[in-house]
């Protein structure tokens, strides 16, 4: 199953700001940001297969988050393991 998941930026590359770090309730992967060029460095994204795809408050986020934690290896298949 391949799901949209959601994460708040932490870092955007200086060299390439379509390139930047997202923390998923602490596992923090590198991500594209081309298609949300108006994110910015503590926005909340939805994620898919590495591509940030749009914006969400963090209210949304956060519950999102809640229902993906509900769902037993949800996470796990989708971020893989832990780095």
């Amino acid at each position: 199953m391949c799901l949209g998941v959601p994460g708040r930026i932490v870092a955007i590359d200086a060299d390439d700001p379509w390139l930047g770090t997202v923390d998923f309730d602490g596992v923090r992967r590198p991500v594209c940001l081309a298609y949300t060029p108006e994110a910015r460095l503590g926005d909340h994204v939805i994620v898919h297969v590495g591509f940030a795809i749009s914006r969400v408050d963090e209210e949304e986020a956060a519950r999102t988050f809640a229902v993906l934690r509900a769902i037993p290896g949800a996470l796990a298949g989708e971020l893989g393991p832990e780095r």
